[in-house]
């Protein structure tokens, strides 16, 4: 518990929650490591979990057969690139639908802590000063993610146009 505390103050998600507000989330969360490669999650998995990178690297990737008319053999691509401090899944918390990407650690001794669902739920229903906090957060960072993929999304479109 000692090293997980510190470990979530460094997550954006968890910003301006007090020390007892992250003992309570720590008493939730999981400590899994990874060696280079591992996959953490595939895309199309059903989800529910939060990740939070304590160390290491993690790619997410998209295989573009499942969304455009590349060949089933087509390689995943990396999307991004995560570091210490980051968060992935967060859309597990929302709807619990499938994984939209697949993650995998990309370095060895990855450690990730992983927050299940229903238990940040409880969390955060019975302390909703912490839940609502979590929330803004939360809203905050997929709002970010969302505003760079629409700005890759834009480059692309730009210079998609500039080569015809």
């Amino acid at each position: 518990m000692q090293k997980i505390v510190p470990a979530l103050r460094q997550a954006d998600i968890f910003y301006r929650l007090t020390t007892e507000q992250l003992t309570l989330i720590a008493e939730v969360c999981e400590e899994r490591t990874y060696a280079t490669g591992n996959v953490i999650f595939f895309e199309q998995d059903h989800s529910d979990e939060l990740y939070i990178i304590v160390q290491g690297v993690v790619d997410i990737l998209v295989n573009p057969a499942l969304v455009s008319e590349a060949p089933a053999e087509a390689a995943a691509v990396t999307i991004a690139t995560l570091r210490r401090g980051q968060s992935f899944g967060e859309i597990a918390l929302v709807d619990q639908g499938l994984r939209s990407a697949t993650a995998r650690a990309a370095q060895d001794n990855t450690r990730l802590l992983v927050i299940p669902r229903n238990a940040l739920k409880q969390v955060c229903e019975a302390h909703p000063e912490l839940g609502y906090r979590l929330m803004l957060n939360l809203a905050a960072d997929l709002a970010l993610k969302i505003r760079s993929t629409d700005l890759e999304i834009r480059e692309k479109l730009l210079y998609g146009h500039a080569e015809r």
